[in-house]
C-alpha cells in the first residue's frame, strides 16, 4: 500500500510489537482509516509485513524523512502549546508509537521531537494519552473541535475479578457519556495479559505477537 498523503504517522518506538501495542495500533487504524495512516521506523521486516495490514509502512524513521519535516507536527506532551484545529487540518500529525508509563518518561521528546531541528510540536493536553486515543483526539481537533471542548477522563479502573482491578492512569475521552476505550484492550487485560507478564517474568523479554512466526 502507498500512502500518498497520510494524515497520521505513528513512529514505531517500542523494541517489540507486543500484543498490547498491536491492539492500540489496530484501533488507531480503525479510527484513522488504513489509507490515512503510516507506520514509520519499522526496522523488522516481519513487523513491516504484519503492520501493512493496518496501514502504510516505512522502514525509515520520521527523523530521516527530511522531505516531510516542514509538513509535520509532532504530538508531544512536553510541547508548550496545544494543537489547534487549523494546524491539525493542514499538517501531518506524528504520534509516538510508545506505550505509556507512569510517571511519563518524556520518550516522545527524546526519540522524536529533539531529533528534528525546528520541528513544530504541540500537546494534546497535560494528561498522558494512549496511542489510539491520541489519534482519535487529534483527528477530532482536525475536524474543527477545540481541545478544550473534548472531555478527557483521567484514569480508569478495569475490574478483572471481584478482588482484582487494573488501573490505567491515562486519559480517555468521554463520548456520548461513555469512556472511549477499545473493547479489545479490555478483553486482553482480562484474559491475555497474565500470560504475557508470566513470559516477561520467566524470560526477561517482552513477548512479541510474532513469536513463533517465520
Amino acid at each position: 500500500m502507498v500512502c500518498v498523503s497520510p494524515k497520521i504517522i505513528i513512529e514505531h518506538c517500542e523494541p517489540v510489537l507486543s500484543r498490547w501495542l498491536w491492539i492500540e495500533y489496530k484501533h488507531a487504524s480503525e479510527i484513522a482509516g488504513k489509507n490515512n495512516l503510516l507506520f514509520s521506523n519499522v526496522k523488522d521486516e516481519r513487523e513491516r509485513r504484519v503492520l501493512s495490514e493496518l496501514g502504510c509502512v516505512e522502514e525509515k524513521s520520521i527523523v530521516e524523512m527530511y522531505d516531510l519535516h516542514s509538513k509535520i507536527i509532532v504530538l508531544d506532551p512536553k510541547a508548550q502549546q496545544a494543537l489547534a484545529p487549523h494546524e491539525a487540518a493542514n499538517f501531518i500529525l506524528v504520534v509516538g508509537g510508545i506505550l505509556g508509563s507512569s510517571p511519563p518518561k518524556r520518550r516522545t521528546w527524546k526519540l522524536i521531537t529533539s531529533r528534528i531541528p525546528n520541528v513544530i510540536a504541540r500537546n494534546l493536553g497535560r494528561i498522558q494519552l494512549p496511542i489510539d486515543v491520541s489519534v482519535y483526539v487529534s483527528l477530532k481537533i482536525a475536524s474543527g473541535t477545540l481541545l478544550s471542548d473534548i472531555k478527557i477522563k483521567r484514569g480508569i479502573n478495569i475490574r478483572i475479578t471481584r478482588n482484582h482491578v487494573i488501573r490505567l492512569p491515562f486519559g480517555y475521552p468521554v463520548v456520548n457519556g461513555k469512556v472511549f476505550i477499545n473493547p479489545e484492550l479490555i478483553e486482553y487485560l482480562k484474559h491475555g495479559i497474565v500470560k504475557d507478564e508470566e513470559h516477561l517474568f520467566r524470560t526477561g523479554k517482552i513477548r512479541s505477537i510474532l513469536d513463533g512466526v517465520d
